[in-house]
């Protein structure tokens, strides 16, 4: 599955500078690309909203005009067999950067969970195949499976970002969500890297609360976590090559050092043989084209 970044305007491809090859597109681009990504046989595109205004509500995320709602509409008109998942998520789009409600300096678990429960319905309404809840608040796959079968979407599947880590790895995303943190970090709800088994009890407690899949993040560094998820539980296991394992490749590669079609092929096949079956990766259209 490839991340796609979507903005406000028409016409508009905003490159991404740490992300050869990425950017920003508005939504006439972004339907364009779908398109593209559709004839090449990639089975699905995960949308990433990049708002033109930021509150400390992160009222954009689950505005019924918001952008990333926009977006699915525009995408599954006209690529309706495209399959369409969306992160929910408050860092995009709230003016401190973190991914929930902010109360004094922390970030408020269970104020945060009406947030995302919002956000997960606006996109099942306006057309998304499946939400995936990134903040990795307590509770909060149990609180949107609630809200999505009150609301007639119990067909919606959750992907849900179980055992996503504090890490250094995200960098260049945050350039291309516009979503760096105004002050402290994320290790308050983020994982710590060094505590595998906390990462089996996170994806436990997310199928006790209706994920319907799960996801390690980053992919490279935590192959070892895939490996465990994929032979403990009987679920489909996800893994996303973030943005930093994305630049590193790209970054080696333009400095000679390392070969960039084969370092790409290498880091993939490593996380497919740990045991993911789904992949989020910036590579995805040029792996295709190198298979095909």
């Amino acid at each position: 599955m490839l991340p796609l970044f979507v903005c406000p305007g028409e016409g508009v491809r905003n490159a991404i500078s740490s992300m050869p090859g990425q950017a920003q597109l508005s939504v006439d681009l972004l339907v364009r690309e779908c398109e593209e990504m559709r004839k090449l046989g990639i089975g699905g595109v995960m949308l990433f909203g990049v708002p033109d205004t930021k509150d400390d509500q992160a009222s954009g995320a689950y505005a019924e005009d918001g952008i990333t709602q926009r977006a699915v509409r525009a995408v599954k008109k006209a690529v309706p067999e495209l399959i369409v998942m969306t992160d929910v998520c408050n860092c995009e789009y709230t003016s401190h950067g973190h991914c929930g409600k902010v109360v004094g300096n922390d970030v408020d678990n269970d104020a945060t969970l009406e947030w995302l429960a919002k956000t997960a319905v606006s996109h099942a309404r306006a057309g998304a195949d499946m939400v995936a809840p990134s903040d990795m608040m307590d509770g909060r796959v149990g609180f949107i499976r609630e809200a999505l079968d009150e609301h007639g979407f119990s067909n919606t599947p959750i992907f849900a970002y179980a055992a996503k880590f504090a890490s250094v790895f995200y960098g260049p995303f945050r350039e291309a969500a516009e979503s760096t943190p105004q002050f402290g970090d994320r290790r308050s709800y983020q994982m710590d890297p060094s505590n595998g088994r906390e990462a089996m009890l996170e994806m436990e407690l997310d199928l006790e609360e209706g994920a319907d899949l799960l996801m390690v993040k980053p992919a490279g560094p935590y192959l070892d976590l895939i490996r465990q998820a994929r032979d403990r539980f009987d679920v489909p296991i996800g893994a996303y090559q973030v943005s930093g394992e994305y630049a590193m490749i790209h970054a080696a590669a333009q400095n000679g050092w390392i070969d960039l079609d084969r370092a790409m092929m290498e880091s993939l096949t490593s996380i497919r043989r740990a045991g993911a079956g789904v992949i989020l990766t910036y590579f995805a259209p040029d792996v295709v084209r190198a298979l095909a």
